[in-house]
């Protein structure tokens, strides 16, 4: 058997030479009969995929989100999206920037959806990337509702969520047979007190199950004072993991009592999520550096 030695390549050109294999499917998928009505008549040739990014390392892409991005006419691009994701993009393809990020400027979920559906009219094959998994506080239930009200085919690819990503990046599980048995996750985007969760049931259950809070960096001292008022123990651990699985992750570790007043002048801006739990309390010593080695076999 002949023997490959290692080669160093850039993340975009590793998936570049997946293109020969990849596009000997794209034949299948025009003369699927998937594409014709009953009566015969072509459904619109534009078609959408909303596609999840991971957490923010880049090569926690999937290997088909890679392909779609590759083969795209327009990439619509949250804020949470790694720029080197982008870099996968033909030369031709239109990349626009949609994101949304708290407090600054950003486009309307009606514009994005709007957008969306006008590019796929014009026959354009259009991936709507978004940071993490989709099916995951990522709005995309409203996407779908927009692009079948206009009979645009659409397909979801599933994402890496930053849970997942922060878990195996801190080595810090989110369920563990000594601690805790389930996981929820909780957006922490709260408009007013009647979107708040039900701090009691979550205090109540805190030794036996894991809690994850998106979108909650800013609120950080306003879910600990919640969890207190609920009954939970002080001391019970809770943790924040900005920009998980990044180079430049930051991961504090506390209680609830002390978590905000740890991370104050931090200068922790996110993305970030806050982790409630036993579990916090335990981590395996992952070895970052293993997963920073580019060196692939090809």
């Amino acid at each position: 058997m002949k023997a490959f030695s290692p080669a160093r390549v850039k993340f975009s050109q590793f998936f570049s030479g997946l293109d020969g294999l990849l596009s000997k499917l794209t034949p299948l998928l025009k003369n699927s009969k998937g594409l014709e009505s009953d009566k015969g008549q072509s459904i619109p040739k534009g078609k959408v995929f909303i596609v999840g990014a991971g957490p923010g390392d880049p090569e926690l892409l999937t290997l088909k989100a890679a392909r779609l991005i590759q083969n795209a006419d327009v990439i619509l691009y949250d804020a949470l999206v790694n720029d080197e994701i982008l870099k996968l993009a033909q030369k031709t393809a239109l990349c626009q920037y949609v994101g949304k990020r708290a407090g600054q400027h950003s486009m309307r979920q009606k514009n994005i959806s709007e957008l969306m559906v006008a590019h796929a009219l014009e026959g354009k094959s259009v991936v709507r990337v978004k940071g993490g998994d989709p099916g995951l506080f990522a709005r995309s239930a409203e996407e779908c509702i927009k692009l079948a009200e206009k009979n645009i085919p659409f397909a979801i690819v599933p994402g890496i969520t930053a849970a997942s990503g922060m878990s195996a990046y801190t080595g810090i599980m989110l369920t563990d047979r000594d601690y805790a048995q389930s996981v929820q996750y909780i957006t922490a985007r709260f408009q007013n007190e009647a979107d708040e969760p039900n701090w009691q049931h979550i205090a109540a259950h805190a030794e036996t199950q894991t809690t994850v809070f998106y979108m909650g960096v800013q609120r950080l001292s306003l879910i600990s004072e919640r969890l207190l008022e609920a009954g939970i123990a002080p001391d019970m651990p809770m943790l924040l993991c900005e920009k998980a699985s990044q180079k430049e992750q930051k991961l504090i570790v506390s209680t609830v009592s002390s978590l905000a007043e740890k991370v104050a002048g931090k200068n922790i801006t996110g993305p970030g999520l806050i982790v409630l739990g036993r579990t916090c309390q335990r981590r395996h010593n992952v070895e970052q550096a293993l997963m920073e080695n580019h060196d692939l076999y090809l």
